[in-house]
């Protein structure tokens, strides 16, 4: 082989070397392209997760809800309903559903005796009172471990209840309630939102313990009631 032939062939590998080198660079820059997106596409994906853990749900549709979104009352089973503002300002008014209430009125000067209040049967010194347009009377729903235990009240007690009160009589029909707590001293009294009424029946079931309630029930109680009066203003 001659001194140039030499040289050329000498020329041309090291370029096939140096392209090569550059396919292989070329690879694994593709390589850790892909690596990256993955693992992008996993950690949105998993923060994506996240979020749908965290995110409420509006009952009837089933959009993401933020926590502070409108409550509808569903009649027939007294069941308290999330919702987004388009199906609340569809479902308004509409067959089974009912805007929940929109004022707290705290009733300082509120008269229960206690011959009145053996008449309502309660068993606890907790409850609410709202008027149905299911069962056409005023129901009592008190706090138990399962959740709320309903109780329909006699006319004649509730009669009275309103001429000691004559508050009472503005009660909204299904959208808010009297809440009672005869447990603290001195015993609290508010007209609320039935969602807000409900709520105090989900945070005693969900810090019930053992047979008694125990201490967690009395804080939930206490922290309920503190919330209330401070949204609350004086009938």
């Amino acid at each position: 082989m001659s001194a140039n032939g030499s040289v050329a062939g000498e020329a041309a590998g090291r370029q096939r070397l140096a392209d090569a080198v550059q396919v292989r660079r070329r690879a694994e820059f593709v390589s850790g392209l892909r690596s990256r997106t993955r693992a992008e596409v996993g950690q949105a994906t998993a923060g994506e997760a996240d979020v749908e853990r965290d995110t409420e749900v509006c009952d009837l549709c089933g959009i993401g809800i933020g926590p502070d979104h409108r409550h509808l009352l569903q009649l027939a089973e007294r069941r308290i309903v999330c919702s987004c503002e388009a199906c609340w300002a569809m479902r308004s008014g509409e067959g089974d559903y009912r805007p929940t209430g929109n004022r707290t009125l705290w009733l300082a000067g509120l008269e229960l005796p206690d011959d009145l209040w053996a008449t309502f049967q309660i068993p606890i010194g907790l409850a609410f009172f709202m008027h149905s347009t299911i069962t056409g009377c005023v129901v009592a729903m008190y706090p138990s471990p399962g959740g709320a235990t309903e109780s329909e009240l006699h006319f004649d007690s509730w009669s009275r209840m309103c001429e000691l009160n004559p508050v009472l009589r503005g009660l909204e029909t299904d959208i808010e309630g009297l809440v009672v707590n005869r447990l603290s001293d001195p015993p609290a009294y508010a007209i609320a939102p039935i969602d807000r009424c409900y709520a105090l029946t989900g945070a005693i079931k969900a810090n019930w313990e053992g047979i008694s309630g125990g201490p967690g029930v009395e804080q939930a109680v206490t922290q309920f009631f503190t919330e209330l009066r401070s949204k609350a203003v004086a009938a």
